[in-house]
């Protein structure tokens, strides 16, 4: 009685078809939840690194400010040490 029934036929059809399109999806967001994960492990490297990531790419461009810094104050002082030393020498 239920086989021939077709109200129930069409409707177990239309359940299979919604079950396996729904199969189809979990599948497709699990392979690319698999593909973001390994994207977010590659962008974590690439920032956290010690050898060549973001963070020693910016210690290593505020060391080398520094530096440029100390030398800018020393070339200063020497100009200035020596002005005030031909000042001197001209009075």
């Amino acid at each position: 009685m239920v086989q021939n029934n077709p109200k129930l036929v069409a409707i177990e059809t239309r359940m299979d078809f919604l079950e396996e399109k729904i199969m189809d999806s979990l599948e497709t967001m699990n392979k690319t939840q698999e593909r973001m994960c390994v994207d977010i492990g590659k962008i974590k490297e690439a920032v956290y690194n010690p050898d060549d990531g973001l963070y020693a790419r910016l210690r290593a461009l505020e060391a080398d400010t520094r530096q440029k810094n100390k030398l800018m104050w020393v070339l200063f002082t020497t100009v200035l040490t020596s002005i005030a030393a031909a000042i001197v020498a001209h009075l």
